[in-house]
């Protein structure tokens, strides 16, 4: 019978969340928020745009729209270990760049909430009455407005820290703290920029994720399959609990 837990013992400086499920984050979210930019790259920027983008091409910007999401969402285990990784030299750095970004994913996390329910507005409605709606509603002050800062100079801070403690090269450290360019609110389209910022997270966390996935010790392949079938299970499992709610 195979045991929930490694057969090799936790090490004793034991950190949140392990370096297999932060590792796979540093591989795998940055690849989504690249893709997602790359996927809507050729329409306009603003709102509008983006709107009339989703009517004329509703696959593609459902599919960029929700790699951006799933990525952002997967990113916290990155950020928290690198934190971690900073704080062992620069523990001031680490806690507010590391708080600070974090925040940030709970913004744009709620930001995305947002464009669902303006993209829905065209089905159910019109282009025209969801554009209305949007520009009428935009600016409306909501709690998370006070939190688009913190992600910009959170990225700064995680660099400076990043680069001090040599947890990251001077390469990987530029690359983090361009993520402080990635523009930030509803409805927001790509651009060269948004692809340069999102690649620099590539080149900042990549090289970091397949150090931590090939340390030592490595558990055994039925460890693996068990806690994949597990995870298979469980997302299946809160996707038909959300449907039905």
């Amino acid at each position: 019978m195979v045991s929930l837990q490694s057969e090799s013992k936790e090490p004793a400086n034991f950190w949140f969340p392990g370096r297999w499920i932060s590792g796979i984050s540093m591989l795998v979210a940055p690849a989504l928020l690249v893709l997602s930019e790359v996927l809507r790259i050729e329409f306009d920027f603003f709102y509008p745009q983006q709107l009339q983008a989703f009517v004329d091409h509703p696959t593609r910007l459902v599919a960029s729209y929700s790699l951006f999401l799933a990525g952002n969402i997967l990113l916290w285990p990155a950020i928290t270990a690198l934190s971690n990784l900073i704080g062992e030299k620069e523990p001031g750095l680490a806690r507010l760049g590391g708080t600070f970004v974090i925040l940030g994913l709970f913004a744009r996390t709620f930001h995305y909430g947002v464009n669902h329910l303006a993209f829905q507005l065209t089905r159910v409605q019109n282009v025209e009455l969801a554009t209305k709606a949007v520009g009428d509603a935009y600016g409306a002050f909501h709690i998370v407005s006070t939190l688009s800062a913190a992600i910009m100079f959170g990225w700064v801070i995680l660099a400076i820290g990043a680069y001090r403690s040599r947890a990251l090269s001077i390469i990987g450290s530029i690359g983090l703290g361009l993520m402080s360019a990635l523009m930030l609110g509803v409805l927001k389209g790509a651009s060269f920029v948004s692809i340069i910022a999102t690649g620099g997270l590539c080149v900042a966390l990549f090289p970091l994720g397949v150090k931590l996935l090939k340390s030592k010790p490595i558990p055994n392949v039925k460890f693996i399959l068990l806690w994949i079938l597990i995870i298979v299970v469980m997302i299946i499992a809160m996707y038909f609990f959300g449907q039905a709610g």
